[in-house]
């Protein structure tokens, strides 16, 4: 960092500056986060650090921009400072540096000494006077805390600013750290033939910082992102859903679906939250035996016995009318049916992918106990062809 960078004086930007915040979260740990921000600006050169950005941030996707149309200014360069404070990081910052050694005796009372940090490896070394120690003891304390070491993670922006003023600026970046997920369950009725749907999505942050009264939108789709090595890194039954004002609202977006939260949220750092997806009542359905035929069996001849095969008990509906009819983001469904006693009971559960409108969903919940399925080849003919893959052949079960 040059000397001209460093004469300007760095001005704190909290989130107490904060004017709004949107954040977007994809499937694949992948988030994209508006922060807006007013600042005053000086003519000239301003060094504005920007605190409480995610922890996982990529910093080379981070966007100013001036929103307010009153400050024209340009970016010289930025730094993701992620060298957070803690006791290991304050006292590694002083190497070859002078701290005070302080003691308290048994009577209270306290004594003081100034010694050198000369290493932090492995434990402390420190220099005195008249001698060198590990494993000092008291408390260290420092003169000041070092300019480069932050309390929470920062982005520092140093650019230059036409003119003297105050204005509105965004921040956009990409981040890892946050995902999101749709869960759903179906509840059969008593006779068999209508289902209760229910699904949420479950948001989660592990970005390293809290997203407060933020505008959420969800993106369901796969989003193709660029592979980074990793020297180009820097580095039962859930819960039941969040009381909500109803579902997220959704449209289309390019080749994805987005799905809008109808208020803003808290998404705490290491939090967890569900928030209502869709409700829709009385659902009609399938339900069927299925058996799968094997293509290897009628490749070639088979023994002349009887073989056994499960018979996988299914359930389908189509996602059309009343309250369904949206599309359907990737997830489980778990399926519940009652007992005689009307106590619900966990049947089965299965994966479904983006689910298009009037899509028919189809799911596996298990075997079925009592019924089985045998098969025997009779005849067996090759036709033409010289081998497994190529050749032309009849099977008769």
């Amino acid at each position: 960092m040059n000397n001209v960078t460093m004469s300007v004086q760095e001005q704190r930007i909290d989130d107490s500056a904060q004017q709004a915040l949107a954040v977007t979260i994809y499937n694949d740990d992948l988030a994209l986060v508006k922060d807006l921000r007013r600042l005053t600006l000086t003519l000239g050169e301003n060094r504005l650090a920007w605190r409480n950005v995610s922890g996982r941030i990529r910093p080379e996707t981070a966007l100013l921009s001036e929103t307010s149309g009153t400050l024209q200014v340009s970016l010289l360069e930025q730094n993701f400072d992620f060298d957070l404070l803690t006791p290991e990081s304050l006292l590694r910052k002083y190497l070859g540096r002078r701290v005070q050694v302080i003691r308290t005796n048994d009577a209270g009372q306290r004594t003081m000494e100034e010694a050198t940090v000369l290493a932090t490896n492995e434990g402390v070394i420190l220099r005195y006077a008249d001698r060198i120690e590990t494993g000092p003891v008291g408390h260290l304390a420092f003169p000041d805390l070092p300019a480069d070491l932050r309390d929470q993670p920062t982005l520092v922006l140093h650019l230059e600013a036409a003119q003297a003023g105050a204005g509105t600026f965004e921040l956009s970046y990409l981040t890892g750290g946050l995902s999101w997920r749709a869960d759903y369950v179906a509840d059969l009725s008593a006779d068999g033939l209508t289902l209760d749907l229910s699904g949420w999505v479950t948001l989660t942050n592990g970005s390293g910082v809290a997203y407060r009264q933020a505008r959420v939108q969800l993106v369901a789709g796969e989003i193709n992102q660029v592979e980074m090595d990793t020297h180009d890194c820097f580095c039962d039954e859930p819960p039941p859903p969040c009381p909500m004002a109803g579902p997220p609202e959704e449209e289309s977006l390019d080749e994805y679906h987005l799905y809008t939260l109808q208020r803003p949220t808290d998404i705490l750092n290491n939090q967890t939250k569900q928030v209502a997806l869709l409700s829709a009542p009385r659902v009609p359905l399938t339900r069927e035996l299925l058996v799968r035929g094997d293509p290897y069996y009628y490749r070639s001849k088979s023994s002349d016995g009887w073989d056994k095969f499960p018979v996988e008990s299914t359930l389908s509906f189509t996602n059309a009318d009343g309250s369904l009819g949206i599309p359907l983001p990737k997830g489980v469904v778990r399926v519940y049916s009652k007992d005689r006693r009307g106590n619900a009971q966990f049947i089965g559960e299965d994966r479904i992918e983006h689910t298009p409108k009037h899509e028919t969903v189809t799911l596996k919940l298990g075997e079925s106990f009592d019924v089985r399925v045998r098969r025997k080849q009779t005849e067996f003919n090759k036709l033409s062809g010289t081998g497994p893959y190529n050749y032309a052949y009849e099977a008769c079960l």
